[in-house]
C-alpha cells in the first residue's frame, strides 16, 4: 500500500498536522493520490508507532492544539528504499468502463447522462489541475520542482485523456441512437452483442 509514502513524502515536504496533510490531500496532492481524513489520520498513527514520524513539540501546549509531524531518518531511509524499488503498473479498474460493457446487454438507459457527468467532472478536474500549473510551476527550475510538475503533468494528460475518450463515446452513443431511430437493423442487431464476448 503506497499511501505511508505519500503521507512521508509530504512531511518531508513539510511538516503537518492531520488537518493540515488533509487538506494538502484534497488539493495539490489528491491530483495523484487521495486519502480520506480516517485513512490520513489512521496511518499518521502506525507511521508514529513504527519509529517513522514523531510529533513536533508544541512551543506552548493548549488543549484541543494539532500534532505536526515530521519524519524521522528511518521514515526518510523507508521512503528511500521504496522510492528507488520496482512496481509493476496496476491493471485499470474503471466502473464506468463495466457499465458500458454491462449496458452493452442490458440497454442504455442512463448512460449518456453518466458520461456526460464525468465529462463534466474531469473538464473541472483539469481546469484546476491547469491552475495548479499555472500558480505553483510557471518557473519550474529546481530538480524537486521539475518531478513534481511531472507528475502533476501526467494528472493534465490522464484528464485530456478522459475528456477526448467521453467526447468521443457520446457522439458514439448518438450515432446509435439515430440510427434506432431511424429503424436501423443494425442496432437491433449489435444490442445483445456477440455471444460468448465475456
Amino acid at each position: 500500500m503506497s499511501l505511508p509514502y505519500a503521507i512521508l513524502t509530504a512531511l518531508l515536504e513539510k511538516p503537518s498536522s492531520g488537518l493540515e496533510l488533509t487538506r494538502r490531500f484534497d488539493r495539490s496532492i489528491g491530483y495523484f493520490w487521495s486519502a480520506t481524513h480516517q485513512q490520513i489520520y489512521r496511518e499518521l498513527g502506525k507511521l508514529e508507532a513504527a519509529g517513522l514520524i514523531r510529533a513536533l513539540p508544541a512551543a506552548q501546549p493548549t488543549r484541543g492544539q494539532k500534532k505536526e509531524f515530521e519524519v524521522l531518518p528511518s521514515g526518510r531511509a523507508a521512503l528511500t528504499t521504496w522510492a528507488s524499488g520496482q512496481q509493476d503498473p496496476k491493471p485499470p479498474r474503471d466502473a464506468l468502463l463495466l457499465r458500458i460493457r454491462a449496458a452493452a446487454v442490458v440497454g442504455r438507459d442512463g448512460l449518456d447522462e453518466e458520461l456526460r457527468r464525468h465529462l463534466a467532472l474531469h473538464q473541472r478536474q483539469l481546469a484546476e489541475y491547469t491552475a495548479i500549473e499555472e500558480r505553483d510551476f510557471a518557473e519550474a527550475d529546481s530538480p524537486g520542482d521539475r518531478l513534481r510538475r511531472l507528475v502533476l503533468r501526467a494528472g493534465i494528460d490522464l484528464e485530456t485523456f478522459w475528456i477526448t475518450w467521453l467526447t468521443s463515446a457520446l457522439t458514439e452513443t448518438a450515432e446509435m441512437a439515430d440510427d434506432e431511430s431511424a429503424g436501423s437493423p443494425e442496432g437491433a442487431a449489435e444490442a445483445g452483442g456477440p455471444e460468448g464476448a465475456l
